[in-house]
């Protein structure tokens, strides 16, 4: 008891605010040792590599050492932290934006030595990228043994990926501005404060170990370079040509990684050994300058290059980059970026002074790094920093800013967004949704939530009457006062305890309570206050201002809060609407045994919908109603707006021949409406309707809803059972079918709908598969086996079933989906609230996103 009131007490203690200097200054110098430990593993393994080509034949040494490296640290990654590949930024990033992506000590170490592996085999990545993660991670690891808000968690983080930047780049002031400008977009005191001094401390460290990322040496820094008014259209010339190919770059990135998911079908460590033989054999074939990029850089840097061979280096540089970024390598682009704009500027610098006898190249060479580095990262103010920090240079301050701004602007507009949320986009992840779905029960306040009125015990309290007290209570737990201040909590547990030991019954209740409970002020948010719940374990909080009781805050107020403000929410994003007007209706003779409802919005999809509408039906002989929706403006009524219904007609009368083979009682109707959900819940109520079949576009292109507004709106509201289809664009087939087996009913209600479906196809196949985590010693196959002989009597193909071992559920179905050739993805929706679905991420609809084929989610009727 004694330890655990310590710990209690010390939690109380430490605040934040109190220990961030602490933090920082740890997170800096852990930063700058693990910048320094990889830089030292990355040139020990180039120059071996360099030395080995030296005494053996070239093409045979650099292949093979770049295929073994690489895939010594891709199978490192996969085995280990499957989190640890590609540059990192992107996966830092997410957690800044409060995705519940893992960030540890464990991903830390793994992406150090699997970046050593990867650079040091020869694959033209940076670390930058790996330093940002690893700092990221160390600085989540402490937040982990020493718990804290998950704002000021984000704090920390935001310093480790800027010390990483600093320590690998040795610019501290860079690494402040990324984490503010591109990484975390927050320039809030709490955010720079830490950010400063874990990027000082990191990059002071780096300097003493003796880091120089880029080898802007003394030497090389007192080359002479020159500005003059004359040669301003050449830099605007520079920032356009950086413009345009680095949208070109970011899109080339991104379509690498899409041919390698998609038509490599290969795990990450042999697509990264792939892409090491293949850099190896491409850098056997060039000059042995690219065997050593650290002589490649000086020689950029310092104006030993002539233009026509800096043109050579960045045609012969850019396809390796894209090589080893589209594997998934553990590697950086902000090195390779700033590289590729060294290359073009020297090029550029170095035309004008041949042909005009204008300008200095090694100019030209730093100032086309900034510019080149806006375009890819959408950061220049950063590049602007970043390129003065290495060079120290005055004269470059001003073509710098010219050159930086226009290559940002020419490369927003033809590649518009941050370049590591698309990166994100690949992997279902959607920064868009979680920063533009409502947040105010995020920004709620305890004082906003928490019960005023207050049932409380004395610690003098006799222990038998502190039972009593319980008996008559509905309450779990009381906080204890004396003299009106707050002294301790006492639960049920602590009540237990008593018959371990059994005590007098005139024990006073401060032997027993637990004191120096955690507390919060009323100010505090209501996102620390969650934290603080799961973070120890508890059911209930006590608000005190001092030491004084102001009230009490427990999961149930949270669960309400969330309630109302979902109820408030949906009446702020859909205004009370007008009725529906029907205004077209046909009926079949009543001969079903329930009703499954079809909207019709998209002509184009309307006959594969209904082929799926009369599946089902026939298989729980349904009748058929099929739907469609005229909107009208909100500020008209739908009684008295003249409409024309044609096309609506025809289309209606359309289904009904498509339906007349298959004898399925099929009913159609027009409503005239202000809201298309609004007309649908109108119709399964009045129709009284068992399933709702609707077509889904795949995405959402409304800001803050999951799968779109009016989706949305019947997913939550609709009592029936929800079918959503997305249809595939090329190969419309339903022969092939993989349901994802994770237990709850929608899963059931998901697989009760499936003998139907698969009627579609005259010999269907369908395979379940489960999603086991790596780490999971046994595996539960309860639901798999549950699921095989659930369907096993009704499906007239073959049936099947696999497990899989991954970090991430959507991505192992999707491309499990893909290596298969299935058709059709079968999967039961989330039912989580809306809140939490854009905090953590809803699996079903990622899989409907990125998946190239059909996708069916199934959300079963409401209890």
């Amino acid at each position: 008891m004694g330890t655990l009131t310590a710990l209690r007490r010390l939690q109380q203690l430490l605040r934040p605010r109190r220990v961030a200097v602490l933090e920082a200054c740890f997170i800096g110098l852990v930063s700058a040792l693990a910048a320094g430990g990889m830089a030292w593993g990355v040139g020990w393994m180039g120059t071996w590599r360099v030395n080995l080509a030296e005494q053996w034949p070239d093409w045979l040494v650099l292949p093979l050492f770049g295929a073994i490296g690489a895939l010594l640290s891709g199978a490192l990654v996969l085995r280990e932290a499957p989190e640890a590949a590609g540059s990192g930024m992107s996966q830092v990033k997410a957690v800044l934006a409060r995705v519940p992506m893992p960030l540890n000590l464990r991903i830390a170490l793994v992406k150090l030595i699997s970046a050593v592996l990867a650079l040091g085999s020869g694959l033209a990545l940076g670390r930058e990228g790996p330093t940002v993660q690893v700092g990221a991670a160390l600085a989540a690891q402490l937040s982990h043994w020493l718990p804290t808000s998950p704002e000021h968690r984000r704090q920390l983080i935001a310093a480790g990926a800027g010390a990483g930047l600093a320590a690998a780049f040795n610019t501290p002031i860079s690494g402040v501005l990324f984490v503010a400008e591109e990484l975390m977009q927050d320039v809030s005191g709490g955010t720079l404060g830490t950010a400063i001094l874990a990027s000082f401390i990191g990059s002071s460290v780096s300097r003493l170990l003796g880091g120089n990322s880029l080898d802007v040496n003394l030497e090389a820094s007192k080359i002479l370079t020159s500005f003059t008014l004359t040669e301003i259209p050449a830099y605007l010339v520079l920032g356009g040509l950086a413009g345009l190919l680095g949208a070109l770059f970011d899109h080339a990135v991104l379509v690498s990684l899409k041919l390698n998911r998609r038509y490599l079908p290969l795990s990450l460590p042999w697509r990264m050994a792939l892409a090491g033989l293949v850099t190896g054999l491409l850098i056997a074939l060039l000059p042995e300058s690219f065997r050593n990029y650290a002589e490649l850089k000086e020689a950029l840097l310092s104006g030993q290059i002539t233009w026509t061979g800096a043109a050579l280096f960045f045609v012969s540089y850019f396809p390796l980059i894209l090589i080893a970024s589209g594997s998934g390598a553990p590697g950086g682009l902000l090195v390779p970026t700033l590289l590729l704009g060294a290359m073009l500027g020297c090029w550029l610098g170095g035309m004008q002074h041949s042909f005009l006898g204008l300008g200095v190249a090694v100019s030209y060479a730093r100032v086309g790094m900034g510019a080149f580095m806006a375009a890819t990262a959408k950061a220049p103010v950063t590049a602007i920093v970043i390129v003065f920090e290495l060079t120290h240079d005055f004269n470059l301050v001003l073509p710098l800013m010219i050159a930086s701004v226009i290559a940002y602007l020419v490369s927003e507009r033809l590649f518009p967004g941050s370049f590591y949320d698309r990166i994100l986009e690949l992997n279902g992840i959607y920064l868009n949704d979680l920063t533009t779905v409502n947040t105010s029960l995020a920004d709620m306040t305890a004082a906003q939530v928490m019960q005023r009125q207050v049932e409380t015990l004395r610690s003098d309290m006799p222990l038998e009457e502190a039972v009593q007290a319980f008996s008559r209570s509905h309450h779990r737990g009381f906080p204890v006062l004396e003299e009106d201040k707050l002294v301790g909590i006492v639960t049920q547990t602590d009540l237990n305890t008593i018959k371990q030991r059994p005590l007098p019954p005139n024990t006073p209740l401060q032997q027993i309570m637990t004191p120096w409970p955690i507390t919060i002020p009323p100010q505090e948010s209501l996102a620390n206050v969650l934290y603080l719940l799961n973070r120890y374990n508890l059911s209930r909080l006590p608000v005190v201002e001092g030491r004084k009781l102001v009230g009490i805050i427990t999961r149930s107020d949270i669960i309400r809060a969330e309630a109302s403000e979902l109820s408030g929410e949906r009446q702020q994003l859909a205004p009370r609407v007008q009725p529906s007007y029907l205004v077209y209706q046909t009926r079949s003779p009543a001969s079903g045994q329930g009703r499954l409802l079809l909207p019709l919005a998209n002509p184009a999809t309307a006959d594969r919908l209904l082929q799926m509408g009369l599946a089902i039906a026939r298989e729980r002989q349904l009748e058929l109603e099929c739907l469609q929706v005229i909107v009208v403006p909100r500020h008209s009524d739908p009684s008295t707006t003249p409409v024309r219904t044609t096309l609506n007609r025809r289309l209606l009368q359309r289904m009904e021949r498509l339906a007349r083979p298959d004898s399925v009682p099929l009913h159609t109707q027009i409503r005239v409406a202000q809201d298309v959900a609004g007309a649908i819940l109108e119709t399964i109520s009045d129709r009284h309707i068992d399933v709702v079949l609707m077509g889904w576009e795949g995405e959402s292109l409304t800001p803050g809803s999951i799968f779109g507004s009016v989706v949305d709106t019947i997913v939550h509201q609709a009592e029936c059972d929800v079918v959503l289809v997305k249809l595939a664009q090329e190969n419309l087939r339903f022969d092939r079918w993989l349901v994802p087996i994770s237990g709850g009913p929608n899963v059931q209600r998901a697989m009760q709908l499936l003998p139907g479906l698969t009627r579609l196809s005259p010999a269907p196949q369908v395979r379940l598969c489960q999603v086991f985590d790596p780490e999971a010693t046994l595996l539960d196959t309860q639901a798999l086996e549950q699921g095989m002989a659930l369907l096993k009597p009704h499906l007239n193909g073959a049936l099947s079933s696999l497990s899989l071992r991954s970090k991430s559920i959507a991505e192992a179905i999707i491309e499990l989906a893909h290596a298969e050739q299935d058709d059709v993805i079968l999967v039961g929706a989330s039912r989580e609230g809306l809140l939490r679905q854009a905090i953590m991420g809803n699996i079903p609809s990622t899989i409907a996103r990125n998946s190239h084929c059909s996708v069916i989610l199934v959300r079963g009727a409401l209890e």
